[in-house]
């Protein structure tokens, strides 16, 4: 049994869930996301109040009954709240800058690194603080992952560019005798 899949959802105001076709969609203030449902689960609404459940108890329904319990949780909340992630470059003569849809990095390579910003996604660039915010959770997390395993924080100086949350554990370095 999932502890996660029992949990009924309460639905917030302004926000409605559709459920056609085998897909899931939640309409908020801050736009709508949709999501493919398995065909092992199913979503049932009653009034405000949301629950998953999976059609037959086997080993795979058991599996995705959590999974899209969650997913379902992060797409109500990302329609009414924007998830949001901070990244931090650090090192001298590390630069970041938002030009359209586009983001131009300035890692310390013999070029500039230019990575495109997927749509639904709000990017700024402030110093050397970069903030991703959008409603959907995983191309939030997806962009700040692409552009963290650009340059990776190094345990000896901390250059690099780190999620704000993030400790970065520090190497002593070489010892002299």
């Amino acid at each position: 049994m999932s502890r996660i899949g029992k949990k009924i959802i309460t639905l917030p105001e302004k926000t409605e869930i559709n459920v056609s076709g085998g897909s899931v969609s939640v309409k908020g203030p801050l736009g709508v996301l949709t999501r493919p449902l398995h065909p092992v689960i199913e979503v049932k609404m009653s009034g405000n109040e949301v629950s998953v459940l999976p059609k037959k108890m086997t080993l795979e329904s058991r599996a995705l009954w959590g999974t899209y319990a969650s997913h379902l949780t992060n797409m109500i909340s990302g329609v009414n709240k924007p998830f949001e992630k901070k990244l931090i470059l650090e090192g001298i003569g590390f630069k970041s800058e938002v030009k359209d849809d586009k983001i131009l990095l300035a890692l310390g390579f013999s070029h500039p690194v230019v990575v495109l910003i997927p749509g639904g996604l709000k990017v700024t660039a402030e110093k050397n603080v970069i903030t991703i915010s959008g409603s959907d959770k995983e191309e939030v997390g997806q962009l700040a992952s692409k552009l963290r395993s650009l340059k990776k924080p190094e345990p000896y100086k901390g250059k690099g560019m780190r999620y704000s949350d993030e400790v970065i554990k520090r190497k002593q370095g070489k010892k002299l005798v």
